[in-house]
C-alpha cells in the first residue's frame, strides 16, 4: 500500500481533508499529516474536524512518500509561503509521485512551479493563477495530467478521491 501525505494548515476546507483522508485510510493506505511545523492543531474553517500535524515538511524524506494530497480552503495560502513545503512538493514531482490538490490546493503547486505544460483545474477564484503558472485550465470535476490530479470544489470530491485511488493502484 502507498504512503500518502496530507499537507495541512489551519482553516482548510473540512470535507476536502476528511473525505479523502478517510477513504485512503479505508483503502489501506498509510497516511501522515504534514504541516509547516510538527504538533500544530489544525481545525477546518467550518469547525467540523481537527487534525494535528505529525511532521514538519522539513522533516520529511520525499523518497518515503508515494503521494501528497493538498486540501483547499485557506490552508494552501499558509503552506505555500514556507520554502520547506514548496521544496517537498518539487521533490515529489521530480520523482513523478502523485500530487493531488483540490480547490485552493493548486496554489502550493503554483508556488512549486510544477503546473507548467500540464492540464489543471481549481476553484474558480484561482483560475487565473493556474493559467499564469503555465497550465491549461479545464473547468472539469477532476483533471489528471501525468502525476498531477486537481479538482475544483467539495462537490467534486468523489471524482477526486476516485482518481487518487486509481493512481495508487
Amino acid at each position: 500500500m502507498a504512503k500518502v501525505a496530507f499537507l495541512l494548515a489551519p482553516d482548510f476546507e473540512d470535507s476536502e481533508m476528511k473525505n479523502p483522508y478517510d477513504e485512503l485510510k479505508k483503502a489501506g493506505h498509510e497516511t501522515i499529516i504534514i504541516g509547516n511545523e510538527r504538533g500544530v492543531e489544525c481545525t477546518g474553517k467550518k469547525n467540523t474536524v481537527t487534525y494535528v500535524t505529525e511532521m514538519a515538511a522539513s522533516e520529511v524524506n520525499a523518497d518515503e512518500l508515494d503521494a501528497i494530497v493538498i486540501p483547499g480552503g485557506s490552508a494552501p495560502e499558509e503552506l505555500r509561503i514556507h520554502p520547506e513545503v514548496v521544496q517537498l512538493v518539487k521533490r515529489l514531482n521530480e520523482r513523478s509521485k502523485v500530487i493531488a490538490g483540490i480547490c485552493h490546493g493548486p496554489q502550493v503547486m503554483i508556488s512549486a512551479d510544477i503546473l507548467k505544460g500540464k492540464e489543471s483545474t481549481s476553484y474558480i477564484g484561482i483560475r487565473d493563477d493556474v493559467i499564469n503558472s503555465g497550465a491549461a485550465y479545464l473547468d472539469e470535476e477532476v483533471v489528471v495530467s501525468g502525476n498531477i490530479i486537481t479538482s475544483r470544489t467539495p462537490k467534486d470530491e468523489p471524482a477526486f478521491i476516485r482518481e487518487i485511488l486509481n493512481k495508487l493502484m
